[in-house]
């Protein structure tokens, strides 16, 4: 079976030397190989290089009392952070070791629990003080 007779858009090769066009029909077959490639890049491997960067910057930010996930599923809170590993506690008396590379997630949801309990604090504080002015102006 002659794969030109499966498809005919290709053509034979005797056909693309009689008409002359041999390096025309060069470029209009390597233009979807081009087009295919380019999809690649933008569908697959750029948002794969941006979320290897921003998983490099959340390990190299991390701190003491971060609330961490590892790769494995443990929450837990980082007790101390060393060169190239965290201890993590997950109990009261529980602490474990693990490397960088196995913190999956910092909880953001922890961060910004600790954010407004701040801030409750300083309205309050701010309230106190305005009641004690006041107190002290009677």
């Amino acid at each position: 079976m002659n794969p030109f007779t499966l498809f005919p858009l290709l053509g034979t090769p005797d056909a693309a030397a009689a008409s002359g066009g041999g390096a025309g029909a060069l470029v209009s077959s390597l233009i979807p190989f081009a087009l295919i490639i380019g999809i690649f890049y933008f569908l697959i491997i750029r948002p794969q290089n941006k979320k290897q960067k921003e998983t490099q910057k959340m390990l190299a930010a991390l701190k003491k009392g971060d609330r961490v996930t590892t790769i494995g599923g443990i929450h837990g809170t980082i007790q101390s952070v060393k060169e190239n590993t965290v201890i993590v506690r997950v109990d009261e008396n529980t602490r474990m070791e693990f490397s960088r590379s196995a913190i999956s997630s910092v909880d953001v949801v922890a961060k910004e629990e600790k954010a407004e309990k701040l801030e409750d604090k300083k309205e309050e504080k701010a309230d106190a003080d305005d009641k004690d002015a006041k107190d002290a102006d009677k």
